[in-house]
């Protein structure tokens, strides 16, 4: 939890941003926290993990919380219970309710059933209710049920005090809350950016612990359970589910049975949390043998020099839609240069021919969340009002596509991969047209993918990489380091 300074300028910014709605019809905003939920009876529950904007308004990481902001008056109140006697027999003596939400800045505490009645009371005077889409179900079925709504439009985005949440009534999620939320969330604060160096320096320890497992003979899930540790040991835990696969063609594979083979390539995808939930995501590619052939250098090397390419151009004002843009252009043209595709480098971007080998987005935004508020909708985050998403194969999987500006946080992840449905479907479609050297691509069916992945913090005149130390990237790096590694079994 940061200092009670932090969420009470927080959400003093919120009113604000929600201030060009005309006085007196503004209403409430409410904001549920997560509840626990079961693995498979009660008891026994999933670990728990915070609503992410409930973390960054109301810093209580605990279940059962929620919390109503009165846009009008500025009043603001949380809801919660405390403790009874059977809870102290099993958990011991807890905080009040109402100490937490002083630490918070908070003067207003309740029960938890109170937040029920504080909404139906406003809904009963006719006034606007803004909410955020849920992406759990608990707080999805909660909402529905509170509101009178299909607990599919709670997920849905629309304007809310131009019509839609008048009279008592929320039709769907808010879309001026969704817009200012987003607009406060995607620039990290100073505190926030320290807090995402330390889950990337629990990423570096993780994915050092990984590089020293790609050893022949060990099984993948040897290698996920010790990097997973490293996660548990220093932070909160992983940020997502670990993607660790020779089979790196595959873009989220997260099957870990197979055996450490020689020739064959590690691609490893994995990210950690601090201990107040901010990520970290990185991703590497290792030879299993310790050495790349000669052939997966050729391709990996194209892939490390668009990664270091996007750094280069990553700075205020330039869109990340236009260094994914370059970066395709630097992937055609490596591909070129080995014969894999041929004609007009331009012609073949405009194409779409480089989502035949990135068939996803060059990054997506990073924070409290992995893939930062995308629960909220991912236009949303990820687009201007003055841009819109692509029709084509990688290029319209671009989670990011915005004007960059200084304390964007944003992944850095090129990538090359021989897909082999998706290649036979290209061919039998003719799509690519002359473009792609098809007969060339018989000889990479068995070749995987790789993805190199770094964590960008965009400033005042560039980027720099989140974290304290660099994980080793370069081919050379790699090979040198893994066998100073093996040196010492």
């Amino acid at each position: 939890m940061f200092d009670k300074e932090v969420y009470v300028r927080r959400r003093r910014t919120l009113l604000e941003k929600m201030s060009f709605i005309p006085e007196g019809k503004r209403g409430i905003a409410i904001f549920t926290g997560n509840a626990e939920a079961p693995q498979n009876y009660r008891g026994n529950d999933y670990r728990f993990r915070q609503d992410s904007t409930f973390l960054y308004f109301w810093g209580i990481d605990e279940p059962c919380f929620a919390a109503i902001l009165d846009l009008d008056s500025g009043d603001e109140c949380i809801y919660g219970d405390d403790v009874d006697i059977d809870d102290i027999i099993w958990m011991g003596p807890q905080p009040s309710v109402a100490s937490k939400a002083e630490r918070i800045g908070v003067s207003c505490s309740a029960q938890y059933a109170d937040f029920d009645k504080a909404v139906l009371a406003a809904r009963a005077q006719g006034r606007t209710i803004h909410f955020l889409p849920a992406s759990r179900y608990y707080n999805t079925l909660k909402l529905a049920s509170l509101l009178g709504i299909p607990a599919e439009s709670v997920r849905k985005v629309l304007p809310v005090a131009g019509g839609h949440g008048c009279c008592g009534k929320a039709a769907t999620a808010s879309e001026e809350l969704v817009k200012a939320v987003v607009s406060m969330r995607l620039v990290k604060e100073d505190c926030e950016i320290e807090e995402i160096d330390k889950a990337c320096e629990i990423g570096y320890l993780m994915h050092t612990e990984a590089r020293k497992g790609c050893r022949p003979g060990t099984k993948e899930q040897d290698i996920v359970g010790r990097m997973e540790g490293v996660t548990i040991s220093k932070g909160w835990g992983v940020s997502f589910t670990t993607i660790l696969s020779q089979n790196g063609e595959t873009l989220h594979n997260h099957s870990h049975h197979q055996i450490i083979t020689p020739g064959r390539l590690l691609l490893i995808d994995a990210g950690a949390e601090s201990n107040t939930h901010y990520a970290s995501d990185f991703t590497r590619t290792y030879p299993c043998s310790g050495k790349f052939t000669q052939k997966q250098k050729d391709i990996y090397d194209i892939v490390e020099s668009a990664n270091g390419l996007a750094f280069k151009l990553a700075r205020p004002g330039v869109t990340y839609r236009q260094i994914h843009l370059a970066v395709a252009r630097h992937i055609l043209e490596g591909l070129s240069g080995l014969r894999l595709v041929r004609g007009d480098t331009d012609e073949m971007v405009a194409a779409g021919v480089a989502g035949l080998f990135m068939p996803h987005g060059l990054g997506h935004n990073m924070g409290l969340d992995v893939h930062d508020m995308e629960d909220l909708g991912e236009d949303y985050v990820g687009y201007d009002e003055d841009q819109k998403r692509s029709g084509q194969l990688g290029l319209g999987s671009l989670r990011m596509a915005r004007r960059l500006q200084p304390g964007h946080v944003v992944t850095d992840e090129p990538g090359i991969y021989f897909i082999p449905a998706l290649i036979q479907k290209w061919k039998m479609e003719g799509t690519g047209g002359d473009f792609v050297n098809y007969s060339a691509l018989e000889q990479y069916h068995d070749f995987g993918g790789i993805r190199l992945e770094d964590d960008l913090l965009i400033t005042a005149d560039g980027a720099r990489r989140l974290g304290t130390r660099r994980l080793p990237v370069t081919s050379s790096e790699i090979e040198e380091i893994m066998a100073r590694e093996q040196e010492t079994l």
